[in-house]
């Protein structure tokens, strides 16, 4: 079966306020209110967008030692991470229902001491679930926890079946196979992987799962991290850090809206072109193509 009605959906480019939760969350109100007065009734956020994804910031870290200033960068981290339940979420579940949308929110959950990549998922009816980060990828194993199988969600909404995977676990097969395997139609991915070759994992796993993926990374500059914290990667404020790469694809592995490379998007809106400044389509789902096992051409 093949659905007709259009559903307008929205990934956000856009950078944290890196280690500052209320600032954040303010901009993620933002940016959620605009995309909604656009249309859109499903809103993707980048990977970690709440608190931000350290990237550049070492914690003062060597094998076998870290610095007092590491320490304590990784104490701020902690301080502005989400606890699940907890007042951050419960703010993210009224914006829901205030604007009568979904959000998919990359945060840093906290649990204990640990810190965890998470999505989480809101409807306009309350909170849904989240999915943690099965693997973090290389140096992210310095501040991040490990998930597990227990946070593989997929949920049933008006846009399709619902779910993520978060950056290179995307590049798990069999984590894929799960996903497919659950039925999944929308097939979300807050990332942090900026480079072009990214496309090419996005329209793989699009044509592979046949479903639509949505793919939202942040462009951020020095100037959104914190100015008294040094980063490897980056020396001046207007350096980019994070060079964006936001994206959705369909399930024929057609793109559908950017990969944009060069700015900030704040404002969502409907693309003119292939290659918009913001990222938003609608989608029509072709329940048709969903694959229970291996896929035909």
């Amino acid at each position: 079966m093949t659905t007709t009605e259009g559903r307008r959906v929205a990934v956000v480019q856009a950078a944290a306020v890196v280690f500052d939760c209320a600032a954040t969350l303010a901009k993620v109100h933002k940016l959620a209110a605009e995309a909604a007065a656009g249309g859109a009734g499903l809103v993707l956020f980048p990977e970690a967008f709440i608190s931000g994804y350290p990237r550049g910031i070492s914690f003062g870290t060597v094998i076998g030692d870290r610095t007092p200033e590491g320490r304590d960068h990784f104490r701020r981290y902690w301080e502005s991470s989400v606890d699940i339940p907890g007042p951050a979420l419960d703010q993210l579940v009224a914006l829901a229902a205030e604007l009568g949308i979904y959000l998919v929110v990359g945060v840093i959950e906290r649990e204990g001491g640990s810190l965890y990549c998470t999505a989480v998922f809101v409807s306009p009816d309350g909170y849904l679930g989240k999915h943690r980060k099965v693997m973090p990828t290389a140096a992210e194993r310095l501040v991040w926890g490990f998930g597990d199988a227990s946070t593989l969600p997929v949920f049933d909404t008006p846009f399709g079946r619902l779910g993520a995977v978060i950056c290179w676990e995307n590049y798990m097969p069999l984590l894929r196979m799960a996903m497919y395997s659950k039925g999944i139609e929308v097939y979300c991915i807050p990332t942090a992987d900026g480079r072009e070759t990214w496309l090419s994992t996005v329209r793989h796993i699009a044509l592979e799962g046949r479903c639509f993926v949505l793919s939202a990374n942040q462009f951020a500059r020095l100037s959104d991290f914190p100015a008294d914290i040094k980063n490897e990667l980056a020396s001046k404020p207007d350096d980019i850090v994070c060079f964006g790469g936001s994206c959705i694809v369909g399930p024929m592995g057609n793109v559908l809206a950017g990969p944009d490379f060069q700015r900030r998007v704040d404002t969502v809106r409907r693309p003119r072109s292939r290659r918009p400044g913001a990222r938003e389509v609608r989608l029509r789902c072709h329940r048709s193509l969903r694959p229970a096992g291996p896929v035909s051409p």
